[in-house]
């Protein structure tokens, strides 16, 4: 069911379009180590097979799932061996990403010598998990999910070879099917090739042949998931959408990233702390509550599980996508650590150090120190807090949105009594 040919591979018009630098490059023979990273499903292996015929170039392929230096070394040896007939090889390494480092080195003299046209996949993010060595030396191309239109050619070019390998006439498959599969395969073409395979195997024949029915359809992609990956890259691509979203006001997509990782298998108890954070993050003490009801949260879906509990983190994403937003505390919080770790380990002021024993009295720890309680409006107007070789410092800001707005004026009103003390 592989395309023979460039022209009958089915999506990635980004990459293999018309002018496309990586079609300029298989069509004029110009190979160069390359990394296709992208989901499963969209083509990696089959589009490495396709560039290694179009080039007459000896195809092989290991997996690192399953291989390990003794199949690096055998391909390897096997490319050495085709490079002395004159023959070129383009070595396959699926899941590179499974490799650890010195698996990966050792691929490394082997194509800056030609041995060999290194082609690796890999379904993570190569940043994260490829040596940069490797990286250097390869280019990167980025695969998407199939789209519903790539999906159905392919739905219908299997369906023909279906037919070609039974040899038992037609195969009837509605539109409806067909888009029914393209759904259930969320982008991946070996989900739906799976699903039409399955479909195939249990039809029955009608008058010479074989009725793929719509309800067949539907009953062997019933609670098929969608395309999540619980430890990937996709998935912090997704909580990444959801906090975005929060932080965007948009409550709406706020609980369609949610859906889509509740619905994916994601554990909903990570979504709660990722909540909770940011409650602090972005919203802080422009509305305090905002905390409240994602710690309330998280509680409920701990005490009720699923799916009671889903509702509840739910109900708070909505809450603090429409609250006001202010990452004041996060800035000042980061501001803080900063100068901590720039600084050195400052003394605390003597007037702000504790008494409790005559020693202690004697050196003048407490001394001075003004109890806010005992002055007017409960406030010590012109009291420094900070080590005295740092001065006073200024590191919280509040905004202009919410709660904050009153402590801002709060802030500005204790500043001016702080002005006035220091002036007398």
């Amino acid at each position: 069911m592989r395309p023979a040919s460039l022209a009958n591979f089915m999506g990635q018009e980004h990459l293999l379009g018309e002018g496309k630098p990586l079609r300029n490059s298989i069509e004029s023979g110009n190979l160069h180590s390359m990394l296709f990273w992208g989901p499963p499903g969209t083509g990696k292996t089959t589009l490495a097979r396709l560039i290694a015929n179009h080039s007459n170039a000896n195809f092989l392929a290991i997996s690192a799932v399953l291989s390990g230096v003794k199949e690096i070394r055998a391909a390897i040896e096997q490319a050495k061996q085709a490079q002395k007939l004159g023959q070129s090889t383009l070595l396959f390494v699926d899941e590179v990403h499974r490799f650890n480092k010195s698996q990966q080195d050792a691929f490394l003299p082997h194509v800056e010598d030609g041995t060999f046209t290194f082609v690796g996949a890999t379904t993570e993010n190569p940043s994260f998990e490829l040596n940069n060595a490797l990286l250097s030396r390869a280019r990167l191309y980025k695969l998407k999910p199939l789209d519903k239109r790539a999906l159905s050619e392919i739905i219908r070019h299997a369906v023909s070879s279906i037919e070609s390998d039974l040899g038992e006439g037609d195969i009837a498959i509605s539109e409806d099917g067909i888009e029914q599969i393209t759904t259930a395969a969320d982008g991946d073409a070996r989900r739906a090739l799976n699903i039409l395979e399955i479909v195939a195997e249990l039809a029955e024949s009608e008058e010479e042949r074989k009725v793929l029915s719509d309800q067949s359809i539907a009953a062997v992609i019933a609670d098929g998931g969608r395309r999540f990956d619980k430890g990937g890259d996709l998935f912090y691509e997704q909580i990444s959408a959801l906090h975005k979203s929060v932080r965007g006001s948009n409550p709406d997509a706020s609980l369609y990233w949610f859906a889509r990782m509740v619905d994916g298998g994601v554990d909903p108890l990570y979504v709660a702390r990722r909540v909770v954070r940011m409650a602090s993050e972005d919203i802080g003490n422009a509305d305090p509550r905002a905390l409240q009801i994602a710690v309330s949260a998280w509680e409920t879906y701990e005490r009720l599980g699923s799916p009671e509990g889903e509702l509840a983190i739910a109900q708070a994403i909505t809450y603090l996508a429409i609250a006001p937003k202010s990452n004041a505390v996060y800035n000042a919080w980061n501001s803080v650590l900063a100068d901590i770790r720039a600084g050195g380990s400052a003394e605390v002021p003597v007037h702000l150090r504790n008494a409790p024993t005559r020693v202690m009295k004697e050196l003048g720890y407490g001394h001075a120190y003004r109890y806010a309680h005992d002055e007017p409006d409960g406030y010590a107007a012109g009291e420094t807090y900070f080590p005295d070789e740092m001065g006073e410092q200024s590191y919280y800001h509040p905004v202009e949105r919410g709660m904050e707005i009153k402590i801002k004026e709060r802030m500005e009103y204790l500043r001016q009594l702080d002005r006035r003390s220091r002036e007398r």
